[in-house]
């Protein structure tokens, strides 16, 4: 079978050279980069075996964990590497974390847990974007570490409990480490521990149970409302011929249908180059509170997002249609 899309050693192949880049570049300009180089065309054939790490670097080059927004103690932090989004969210009766990183990197979002002065066996609840092992895969050794409930979507479930990616089950260089969902969240569904309240929006298409959460968040006396948003690139998916799962176009367009008078006061990503966030950091540590604070970023990051998925869909089209008529 040819696959029109190629391995998941290529998903997100824009994100590492653009995150050394980002410190000096626009957000939005971030996200058109970020998202051309998704839609170029790949090989047609998986690997059977990729080297994470080394095609990858970012992905595990770590960064010190910070306080994104909140006041004392509260709020969001940063606990992920250079290139994978993993966040932190105390509250008053235990923690909560979103992604786990790549296999292997659960003991590092556990120390940098402790390095914020939290302890990680205070973790209540692990929360997944999607079931890609870029952001699924330290979610077992978390589980284990923390004794967290996993709390994920529906649509996501079997492939986070059979440590595969959806509609590439064959291909070993996808594989996460399975883990068990102790309970399925959906649309709309509220998730409340202790004085934080997330609410759960199933954007399906990048993966088939892609969750993207909001909540509130006080700084300064002042309200802000924060979106940890999934993602809606292609990537690696197949969009025909056949597709990565059943109804997968249907489910871009549902997303970017959904997602489009979404304004968010911060906007989280799990590529933090996406969100601009290397460039935010530095103004937050030059003394700039309200960094992160970005009411354009992720409107004109989805108007890119897009345009990439149409671009993408035309593409996998024409070539699907050429072999056909080989």
């Amino acid at each position: 079978m040819h696959r029109i899309a190629g391995s998941a050693a290529l998903l997100l192949a824009g994100c590492v050279p653009m995150a050394q880049e980002q410190a000096a570049v626009p957000p939005e300009t971030v996200a058109t980069a970020v998202a051309d180089s998704i839609s170029s065309p790949v090989k047609d054939e998986n690997p059977r075996q990729f080297d994470w790490r080394q095609n990858f670097p970012g992905w595990y080059a770590a960064v010190t964990p910070y306080r994104i927004i909140g006041s004392g103690r509260t709020g969001i932090y940063y606990v992920g590497t250079e290139g994978l989004g993993i966040y932190f969210i105390p509250t008053s009766a235990g923690h909560i974390l979103i992604d786990g990183g790549m296999p292997g990197e659960g003991q590092y979002v556990a120390d940098a847990i402790r390095k914020l002065g939290f302890d990680p066996k205070d973790v209540k609840i692990l929360l997944n974007s999607h079931a890609h092992l870029d952001h699924s895969g330290g979610l077992a050794e978390l589980k284990a570490l923390t004794g967290a409930q996993m709390i994920a979507s529906e649509g996501d479930r079997s492939a986070l409990e059979g440590g595969f990616y959806l509609g590439s089950e064959e291909d070993s260089s996808m594989k996460a480490p399975p883990v068990k969902v102790d309970r399925t969240i959906a649309d709309g569904e509220t998730l409340t521990l202790g004085d934080v309240t997330l609410t759960a929006h199933i954007t399906p298409g990048h993966s088939r149970g892609c969750t993207s959460w909001t909540m509130p968040v006080e700084q300064g006396g002042k309200t802000y409302q924060a979106l940890f948003f999934c993602s809606a690139t292609v990537a690696a998916n197949r969009l025909i011929g056949p597709p990565q799962y059943e109804g997968i176009v249907d489910d871009y367009r549902k997303t970017f249908a959904v997602t489009r008078d979404w304004k968010p006061d911060v906007f989280l990503t799990n590529h933090p180059e996406f969100a601009g966030m290397a460039a935010k950091r530095e103004k937050q540590k030059a003394g700039d509170p309200l960094a992160f604070v970005d009411h354009t970023g992720f409107p004109a990051m989805m108007v890119k997002l897009e345009q990439a998925f149409e671009a993408a869909l035309q593409k996998q089209t024409l070539k699907h249609n050429a072999i056909m008529e080989q």
